[in-house]
């Protein structure tokens, strides 16, 4: 059994920084792909960024250019950094992890950006 667990998330003023982390417990073998997803107040959940094991990226449109997405395969953690917060990027945000036959989700965590 995977378990995820985020951190990074908080209170930011716009035009501001914060890097997320996830960590899975258990083998970074089989994985396929990692995401970090994100889900505003009364909206369904989206995908922000990706990356495959293979090292491809890619990103929602109204993050590219602001958010970066990168692993550390040594401690199977996934980042997300993210610049240039506005106030549209308030969300919970959410690990995501593709296994062979298996998907698995963080908890979440709370990103607010203040205007």
């Amino acid at each position: 059994q995977v378990q995820l667990v985020e951190s990074g998330g908080g209170l930011v003023q716009a035009g501001g920084s914060l890097r997320l982390s996830c960590q899975a417990s258990g083998s970074s073998n089989s994985v396929i792909r990692r995401a970090w997803y994100r889900q505003a107040p009364g909206k369904q959940r989206e995908l922000v960024a990706g990356i495959t094991s293979g090292g491809n990226t890619n990103y929602a449109d109204s993050v590219k250019g602001r958010f970066t997405i990168s692993v550390d395969i040594a401690i199977n953690t996934v980042y997300l950094q993210m610049n240039s917060l506005t106030p549209e990027d308030t969300a919970i945000y959410y690990c995501y992890l593709l296994k062979v036959g298996r998907t698995y989700w963080g908890r979440g965590t709370q990103v607010t950006v203040s205007s």
